[in-house]
């Protein structure tokens, strides 16, 4: 379950930092930017990948957060100990982890 919801963030946020970085440079030229009043000493390439890795980090915080939140409260409270070594104090229902 865990590679799924991997997925589902780092899918869609890889198809939104590719929408991101069209847009982004389809209107600013790599070579045009600075960094603190200097130019950047990258190449255009250079520039490009490391936006990329960028809005495709931001954009996977976005999902994680997304799918953080649509999680049931059955997910977030359940016991991860299986019932045979739970603790007293751990939820006696269920089947334990996935």
């Amino acid at each position: 379950m865990l590679a799924k919801r991997m997925m589902w963030i780092a899918w869609p946020a890889f198809l939104v930092a590719g929408l991101f970085e069209v847009l982004v440079f389809g209107m600013v030229d790599p070579q045009s930017l600075e960094w603190f009043g200097h130019p950047l000493a990258l190449s255009r390439q250079g520039v490009y990948t490391l936006s990329f890795f960028a809005f495709w980090a931001l954009t996977m915080v976005s999902s994680g957060l997304t799918t953080l939140l649509s999680m049931s409260p059955f997910e977030v409270n359940r016991c991860p100990v299986e019932p045979d070594q739970r603790p007293a104090d751990c939820a006696q229902g269920g089947s334990g982890c996935c």
